[in-house]
């Protein structure tokens, strides 16, 4: 496929035209990520996730050009951006707005930024935000930063595609960090406290040590049971900082970005990275797989019968569990 190759040659208006192809699903698009698939597994992929407000954008956007900056005498590294906003309910629109936010990174032809909506997806990500990480992959991205929406606790599906989970919070949360403490804050490698100019950051970040203190290794939570007695082995020599920082004035992000190069460098030692990936690919199949068999499912029940169901199912008449056993089964109503 002529965008395919063109991607692979280092072509951002071919990049950009295939990313659109692959958000909306398209079979040249699909065409394009089996051609791509085996030039991905290469890039770092940085996932950066916590409440809305937190200063997720700002940090990425410094990010970013912490790692732009030359290391040890080697090139700076090629750096993606894959920024999830929330789509509205009753408009189907999504603002983008870390485009804008982010406008001051566009003069650099070592950064790429895109923004998805999330079309209503759960979890912090759009549906095709795998998909989208894959293309950014293979055309030679050496890290991708992947910034979820900020819905909290639900944003949990972050730590099954990105190799390095950061969430981030804010000064003066207080039980809000308790209440996060079953599961946002389990998935994540790197702790940040963001906005650490701000009154009440000495008591967040010894919450967020006391809790890490009190609860066992909380990375490797995130996964597939198949997968945690691997991820806890993993795991174990990894210390989990709790890093400070304030996005707006640049304080911290060298020893964040720093941070983030020894997560990957600890990866690679111990076997994590390729624990990691088995995981990421394992969770995508069977998101995959649900939705072509739920497709496939719709192919063989007429709509009239759907819809009886679902009146039968709205009049109290039968269960949710008796209706999916009759669509599935096939029987009479």
């Amino acid at each position: 496929m002529e965008l395919a190759k063109a991607v692979l040659a280092g072509e951002r208006l071919a990049l950009a035209r295939l990313l659109t192809q692959v958000e909306n699903d398209t079979p040249a698009g699909r065409d394009a990520l089996n051609e791509l698939f085996p030039h991905t597994g290469k890039a770092h992929l940085v996932g950066v996730t916590g409440a809305p407000g937190t200063g997720k954008s700002s940090l990425v956007s410094q990010l970013v050009r912490a790692f732009r900056q030359p290391q040890d005498d080697k090139d700076p590294v090629q750096v993606a951006v894959v920024a999830v906003d929330p789509t509205s309910p009753f408009t189907g629109g999504a603002l983008l707005g870390d485009r804008v936010r982010m406008r001051d990174l566009s003069g650099d032809p070592g950064v790429f930024i895109r923004s998805m909506a999330s079309r209503g997806a759960l979890g912090g990500l759009a549906q095709r935000t795998a998909a989208v990480v894959q293309v950014l992959d293979a055309a030679g991205f050496d890290v991708i930063f992947i910034e979820t929406v900020g819905a909290g606790q639900s944003e949990v599906d972050i730590a099954r595609l990105a190799l390095t989970t950061l969430v981030v919070e804010a000064p003066g949360a207080g039980d809000d960090i308790q209440a996060s403490k079953a599961g946002i804050l389990e998935i994540a490698d790197i702790l940040v406290v963001n906005k650490a100019d701000q009154p009440g950051v000495d008591s967040t970040v010894r919450a967020l040590q006391a809790m890490l203190g009190q609860a066992e290794s909380a990375a490797g939570k995130h996964l597939l049971k198949s997968a945690r007695q691997a991820q806890k082995q993993e795991a174990a020599g990894w210390e989990i900082p709790v890093m400070r920082t304030t996005a707006t004035s640049g304080e911290g992000i060298r020893d964040l970005a720093k941070a983030i190069r020894q997560h990957r460098t600890h990866l690679m030692d111990s076997g994590g990275w390729q624990q990691r990936d088995q995981v990421r690919l394992q969770s995508e199949l069977e998101s995959l797989l649900q939705s072509a068999l739920l497709n496939r499912w719709r192919d063989t029940v007429s709509w009239e019968r759907y819809q009886q169901t679902l009146d039968l199912l709205t009049n109290r008449r039968i269960s949710p569990l008796q209706a999916v056993e009759k669509l599935l089964n096939n029987k009479q109503l």
